[in-house]
């Protein structure tokens, strides 16, 4: 049976009456906000179908409540904005959402968009550089706070190359690949799609290994969630919508994924089929705990997250299963 998303009135009936035994998330009575701002993002197929259908904003309309899309350029700027409170909701990395709060972000992960594996460490077509071993003293263009930044320093060690063997050049993504192209830079750590435009482009993939990497996550600031429990709800309702879509609708979907990325159709085909959206959108710490725990080791290293403990504290309460799994469940829906 296809679930659709509840209508925003029909869930703020339902926080009322558990508000009324003392069961509520939040204050329902609150009502709801203005305007929703929740963010997009080219390395998120799900956000770009939402985005296009419009079934948030006609889920909203009745309540007089609209929806202001803020892309995302980066995991970096979606945590910038989440911080911010320029969006309530935010699309990141795993890895950069524990570092956010390790860091004193009042986020919570609360949907498992997919996993990918485009992610890579590229070079020029011409480069003498043919395997990450030959990076020692390279300068290398990648995006601080960012999977690839986290992918890039796991990649390093395992080839026995220290950071500071390296010159690392923090550049936003699109901006790294510019980099890579003019040779400003001798390497580059990318993800999809722009690292798959790259590869098409001529780029060499000198390493790749998705276990390196984390699921993409959406994350929700933790004052709207608590205030606005019902809508909270609905937007993880709509997620896990599209992820059906998504897998029953492969073609529209990468139809909208090019069209909303801007991408040539060779490049959105190449990145659509390296995006996993047959995984659970559930976050369990059970599963996505140790491949943070390896990036937090990282972070903690590196001088990102300050200490151990904070980075402990932020992985015991980063995730709120609970959406998610009335999403899956249909609960929310019934």
């Amino acid at each position: 049976m296809t679930r659709h998303p509840i209508r925003l009135g029909a869930a703020i009936a339902a926080a009322a009456a558990l508000a009324l035994t003392g069961c509520a998330a939040g204050d329902a009575g609150a009502g709801a906000p203005e305007t929703l701002n929740i963010d997009y993002a080219t390395y998120s197929v799900l956000s770009l179908v939402i985005k296009d259908q419009g079934w948030l904003e006609e889920a909203l309309a009745e309540e007089g409540v609209g929806v202001n899309w803020v892309l995302s350029a980066g995991s970096n700027k979606a945590n910038e904005n989440l911080r911010a409170e320029a969006i309530d909701f935010g699309t990141t990395g795993g890895g950069p959402a524990l570092q956010a709060r390790a860091n004193g972000a009042d986020i919570s992960t609360v949907y498992v968009t997919h996993a990918s594996e485009g992610f890579g460490l590229a070079v020029a077509a011409d480069s003498s550089i043919t395997s990450i071993d030959d990076l020692r003293g390279a300068s290398i263009a990648v995006t601080r706070g960012t999977d690839p930044y986290f992918y890039l320093l796991q990649a390093l060690e395992e080839a026995g190359i220290g950071a500071d063997e390296v010159t690392l050049e923090n550049l936003q993504h699109a901006d790294g690949r510019a980099a890579l192209d003019t040779g400003q830079v001798d390497a580059w750590s990318g993800l999809d799609p722009i690292l798959a435009g790259a590869e098409l482009a001529g780029a060499q993939l000198i390493h790749t290994d998705p276990s390196l990497i984390s699921p993409i996550v959406l994350n929700v600031n933790n004052s709207f969630a608590s205030q606005h429990p019902e809508l909270t709800q609905l937007v993880i309702d709509t997620y896990e919508r599209a992820r059906t879509w998504v897998l029953e609708n492969p073609d529209e979907a990468l139809g909208i994924y090019a069209d909303g990325a801007g991408l040539e159709d060779d490049v959105a085909e190449l990145a659509f089929g390296r995006f996993n959206h047959d995984i659970s959108g559930v976050p369990n710490s059970d599963d996505l705990s140790p491949v943070l725990l390896t990036i937090g080791g990282f972070m903690v290293e590196s001088g990102d997250v300050r200490s151990e403990d904070e980075l402990n504290d932020a992985l015991g309460t980063l995730f709120d299963p609970s959406f998610a799994e009335a999403a899956a469940s249909g609960a929310s829906t019934e």
